[in-house]
């Protein structure tokens, strides 16, 4: 290994499997735990404020959290807490990772290859989360909002473990 080496390494690509997911599910974005939105430390979230949300918490470690839907990141937020999903269908997602993570200024999070604008399938590889990093400070329970139903009356199924491409909605 040269001086520059470490400097230059490209990151380590994330490969997961691909799923087949329609166009008007939504999934889940690791594997985990779906948990009562109530019992989320911000009242924006737990109260729905934003449009119907669900929370999840994941173990230990580094968590890739993927595309919850097929479609288009209409947001990514360069920090890594949040991005969103504008679906096939016109249903609008918002992935939050944490509560209160914005003031990490990006610390803990790592973007993986996807740009504002990309399109997405379900399960495409968003963003790698430090939880064991970031718990330390922050909950980490992790907000998916549907702030746009599209007219679609959407609600989340109840409190279980998941796993990644799992549907998440009635």
């Amino acid at each position: 290994m040269g001086l520059f080496d470490k400097f230059l390494k490209k990151e380590e690509e994330i490969n997961l499997p691909a799923l087949e997911v329609a166009d008007d599910e939504i999934v889940a974005l690791a594997d985990g735990e779906l948990i009562d939105i109530a019992t989320v430390p911000d009242p924006v979230f737990a109260e729905q404020m934003m449009g119907k949300t669900c929370a999840f918490k994941y173990g230990e470690g580094k968590v890739v959290l993927c595309a919850p839907a097929n479609g288009t990141l209409g947001v990514l937020f360069p920090t890594g807490h949040a991005y969103g999903v504008v679906m096939n269908n016109g249903v609008e997602l918002l992935v939050h990772c944490g509560v209160d993570t914005v003031n990490a200024k990006g610390e803990g999070f790592r973007l993986l290859n996807k740009k504002q604008g990309d399109a997405v399938k379900a399960g495409d590889p968003i963003v790698e989360v430090d939880v064991t990093k970031l718990s330390k400070t922050y909950d980490m329970s992790t907000m998916l909002i549907i702030t746009n139903d599209n007219g679609l009356g959407l609600e989340f199924v109840d409190p279980q473990p998941v796993v990644r491409g799992q549907k998440v909605t009635k």
